[in-house]
């Protein structure tokens, strides 16, 4: 994984709990937590972060992930501006990830191993989302979803109808967007 997850969550940690309980984090899980944006690290390191925070707060590791992907939009949105510029609201956003977003991610983070997402777009209301990615870290995508859409000043349902964790092939959340 990227060290810039890393960082962002730090950022999200260090933002909402303190200095402190970034650094109590790495104690816990037992990593030295010098992560630099453009360096790989082990999958597993920020699996061991996540149960640690999820041990720590008594929360679902599921819940950890989806309060660091919306806490982590909003700090994206102000390191690139660029690839939130061009879009209205949160679907065109959205629907961009895999044809724009993603390729500039691999440009900035040459070896990012980014999900794969599909989109059916043929109903009126909903944005069905097909998410896949070896990682299976489809919590964080809801999370960077709903934090996408706060982004935009859009209120969001997701309902997640398929998932890798209860043996279906990929993940599929079914999106509503309504503007505040």
């Amino acid at each position: 994984m990227k060290g810039i997850v890393f960082n962002l969550l730090e950022e999200a940690v260090s933002g909402t709990y303190g200095d402190a309980a970034w650094d109590s984090l790495l104690d816990a899980a037992n990593l030295d937590g010098a992560y630099t944006s453009l360096g790989s690290y082990d999958d597993e390191e920020i699996f061991a972060l996540v149960r640690v925070a999820s041990e720590t707060l008594g929360m679902p590791p599921e819940d950890v992930l989806r309060w660091f992907g919306e806490q982590a939009m909003p700090l994206l949105a102000r390191r690139y501006p660029a690839f939130f510029a061009n879009h209205a609201n949160t679907r065109g956003f959205l629907l961009t990830l895999n044809s724009i977003i993603h390729p500039e991610v691999r440009k900035l983070y040459p070896g990012a191993q980014t999900p794969v997402f599909d989109f059916d777009t043929s109903l009126a209301d909903v944005l069905r989302i097909g998410y896949n990615s070896p990682r299976r870290l489809c919590a964080l995508a809801e999370g960077f979803m709903r934090g996408a859409a706060g982004h935009f000043g859009e209120d969001v349902e997701i309902v997640q109808t398929e998932c890798m964790h209860r043996g279906g092939g990929r993940c599929v959340f079914d999106v509503r967007f309504q503007s505040r």
